[in-house]
């Protein structure tokens, strides 16, 4: 049994998916498992893995499913893996040729079951860190932590551990394809710190389809999902009243795009949510308007 699995949610990325699996080839540490989830490609995606299959240089998996979005792909994923370890590399993205060996380097040395799994560095193609460094003196922390706590900024990479990763399932959203993937990881964090490594384990490129330049456009087309999220982060027990408020503003506004009126109905927190409405209101006139074309 192979200690990782690096997984890649792909849809019409054949074009560029190239990248990664070169990337993967070049590994100084080969214990790992390429999972595809092809999540509805029309293009020649499968021809292309088939062929690299074919070439038998590293173990690749390829699972095509209707389309459901990142999150629904994601949610294949961790049903399919069996190792120990799992990190996402998007199929714009691709590792350093010693990510995975540093990634089982530091498990071997200090993983084990009393933390989730563990952080590491995005950068640039350009070898450039996305935002800042983890805090040097910390060897732990939640995601959470790193962001609102330590003042950490930038998209970093998770490496976790694949049987806890199976507990949150994302909802499906009839007609939607979006919800937020940190949902699953603050809710590990309310069990779990995280090893720290100020190493880069991916290389990023947002590419004009990505979701992460399209988010105005995902937050119209997948209200329900978005208030979904927002609602979960309410809930958190670790956060403070100034995080509630700006996800209750979100969560009336996601609310009213999906056409749902009530906006006290399911939210946690009834008298935030009062509060926050009138901003809410505001957010989802702006939101109406800067995506009106849609």
């Amino acid at each position: 049994m192979k200690k990782l699995t690096v997984f890649t949610p792909t849809y019409n990325r054949a074009y560029c998916l190239s990248n990664c699996y070169e990337s993967l080839k070049r590994q100084t540490n080969k214990d790992f498992i390429w999972l595809i989830i092809d999540d509805g490609s029309t293009d020649n995606t499968k021809v292309l893995v088939s062929n690299w299959q074919t070439e038998s240089l590293i173990e690749i998996q390829y699972i095509w499913q209707e389309n459901q979005g990142m999150h629904g792909a994601h949610n294949t994923a961790y049903e399919l893996i069996e190792t120990e370890l799992n990190v996402c590399i998007d199929s714009d993205d691709y590792m350093p040729d010693d990510a995975v060996e540093k990634i089982l380097g530091l498990w071997e040395r200090e993983g084990s079951e009393n933390v989730s799994g563990l952080i590491g560095l995005d950068s640039f193609t350009d070898g450039t860190v996305i935002g800042s460094k983890l805090p040097d003196n910390l060897k732990t922390s939640t995601l959470f932590d790193l962001y609102y706590k330590y003042g950490v900024t930038g998209d970093k990479k998770l490496v976790y551990r694949t049987e806890l990763t199976k507990k949150f399932p994302y909802p499906i959203f009839k007609n939607e394809k979006y919800v937020g993937l940190a949902y699953k990881y603050y809710k590990l964090d309310q069990e779990y710190e995280m090893l720290l490594m100020n190493d880069v384990l991916c290389c990023v490129e947002y590419l004009p389809d990505g979701s992460s330049l399209n988010m105005l456009k995902q937050y119209r087309k997948n209200p329900k999902g978005f208030a979904f999220y927002r609602k979960e982060l309410m809930k958190l027990p670790f956060v403070n009243w100034r995080f509630r408020f700006k996800q209750a503003i979100h969560y009336v506004s996601s609310t009213l795009l999906s056409n749902e009126f009530n906006v006290l109905r399911e939210t946690p927190h009834k008298i935030l949510t009062t509060i926050a409405f009138p901003f809410g209101v505001l957010l989802f006139v702006f939101i109406s308007f800067k995506t009106r074309t849609i």
